[in-house]
């Protein structure tokens, strides 16, 4: 199937969750981005789980923060333009997809894990970075951006995936 198949309910509910997504990424930059002093070290250092050594080990490094901080912070941005203006939808998509990756490995949903930050709700495996991975993973494979996106302006000559 292809983006041209979808009926115009489907388009528009893809195209929503896009938006809704990428405004979500969006919002989260802009507002580390404008919020004096911010940075992810107290986050970085409260990881749990497998890779919390390796987490740590960023945290503490001072020459590394500052670069851990940048990449989040513009990587979020960008992601967020990418996918409320269906630019570079793929891009975007995986984009997000590495980034919660991160999110969720940095702290994942497991028994007996206490964090200094209460989570937003009780979980088990399953919380909201996983949930909002499946749903890009679910975007990327149905994208909508050649339909209603930028993406359409600049690859209306080419072939759709």
């Amino acid at each position: 199937m292809t983006n041209k198949n979808y009926n115009k309910t489907q388009l528009l509910w893809l195209v929503v969750l896009r938006v809704v997504i990428g405004w979500y990424f969006l919002y989260e930059g802009l507002a580390k981005l404008l919020t004096h002093g911010w940075t992810s070290y107290g986050y970085i250092m409260d990881s749990q789980g497998v890779f919390a050594g390796l987490f740590k080990a960023l945290g503490q490094s001072q020459s590394l923060m500052p670069l851990v901080d940048t990449i989040n912070i513009y990587g979020l941005i960008i992601i967020g333009l990418f996918l409320v203006l269906g630019l570079f939808e793929k891009i975007g998509y995986i984009g997000a997809i590495f980034f919660l990756v991160l999110y969720y490995l940095s702290h994942p949903a497991l028994l007996n894990t206490v964090y200094l930050l209460p989570p937003e709700g009780s979980y088990l495996w399953i919380n909201k970075n996983i949930v909002m991975l499946c749903a890009v993973a679910v975007l990327f494979v149905f994208p909508t951006a050649k339909r209603i996106g930028l993406d359409r302006f600049i690859f209306k000559n080419k072939k759709t995936l």
